[in-house]
């Protein structure tokens, strides 16, 4: 596996270098994906056997839930509500994107989130602010993250996590790393 790391790591770095120079993020990632899998040697049916259906079949399920919310009148709810809320505030976006994050999971809170950020005084900091707290509120509860997921399912043969025990140590890890966060982009605009 040797020569496989040494070639996505040499992409992996090739991409980044053309992130820095400014190049259209998705198309790039696109590209480099696209060259790893033309250039693979791993046969597609052991891709297959190892995916976790069941973690895809959930993350699928997560967006479906995201487009429902999307099509029905509870985005316009959040819409009025962020309205009469500081969500131009770093601290309070922050603290409102951490727990919606924690109830749908951190990427579709991203997409619910879309048309709220767009109308805030300043968008930039806004992405900046909800790019930070969603990536790290995952790490408040299991369901916070598919990572979290995907961590107690390989280490369950070995060991059982429990909810709670993630709990005790994710809660004070989010709150001081979000807050020091949200800190920073206060400070930094």
């Amino acid at each position: 596996y040797r020569p496989m790391l040494w070639k996505a790591a040499a992409v992996a770095a090739g991409m980044v270098v053309f992130f820095f120079r400014g190049w259209p993020v998705a198309q790039t990632a696109i590209v480099a994906g696209a060259l790893l899998l033309i250039t693979r040697r791993v046969k597609p049916e052991k891709v297959y056997h190892d995916i976790d259906w069941p973690l895809l079949a959930m993350f699928a399920g997560l967006f479906i839930v995201v487009r429902g919310f999307e099509t029905t009148a509870l985005e316009r709810d959040l819409l009025n509500f962020a309205e009469g809320t500081p969500l131009d505030r770093p601290v309070f976006l922050s603290f409102f994107a951490a727990a919606v994050s924690n109830l749908v999971s951190n990427v579709p809170a991203v997409l619910l989130f879309k048309p709220v950020v767009v109308k805030l005084a300043d968008p930039v900091r806004s992405w900046l602010t909800l790019a930070m707290s969603t990536t790290l509120a995952g790490n408040l509860t299991l369901v916070g993250s598919v990572a979290n997921l995907i961590v107690v399912e390989r280490a369950r043969p070995e060991v059982e996590i429990r909810f709670l025990d993630h709990f005790r140590a994710g809660a004070p890890t989010t709150v001081l790393s979000i807050a020091a966060g949200a800190a920073w982009l206060e400070w930094w605009r």
